[in-house]
Formats: structure tokens, C-alpha cells, sequence
């Protein structure tokens, strides 16, 4: 696996686990991120990036692993 598939996987199992309460449907799409290894579109792209500020996490562009 990519080193992208795998910081995307790391991320959205943080914001998984973290004590932010989601939507159905956004954990649903972390799910996603988790096993499916197709690139994200930039709107997706952008989801993950909100999660991940709400989480208290760093986006992905913005100094974390991808």
C-alpha cells in the first residue's frame, strides 16, 4: 500500500477513536478512508480535513503525513 493510503488510513483512525461525536454518515466515510485504497476526491479530501480539525488533529496537507 501507498505511503498516502496509509497516512489516509492513520488519520481517520484517529479521528475514529478520538472522543469527537460523528454523524453516522462521517463515520461511515472514515470507514471508508480505512479499506478502500481509491484516491479521494478533493470534496473528500476536504471532509477528512474538517474531521480532522474537529478531532484536534492536523489536516493531511498541513503537516501531517501526506
Amino acid at each position: 500500500m501507498d505511503d498516502a493510503f496509509q497516512a489516509r488510513r492513520g488519520a481517520a483512525m484517529l479521528v475514529l477513536t478520538s472522543k469527537v461525536v460523528l454523524t453516522r454518515r462521517a463515520g461511515s466515510f472514515l470507514g471508508q478512508c480505512i479499506v478502500d485504497p481509491t484516491p479521494l476526491t478533493d470534496a473528500q479530501s476536504e471532509w477528512l480535513g474538517k474531521l480532522l480539525d474537529r478531532a484536534g488533529y492536523p489536516r493531511l496537507d498541513a503537516g501531517g503525513e501526506a
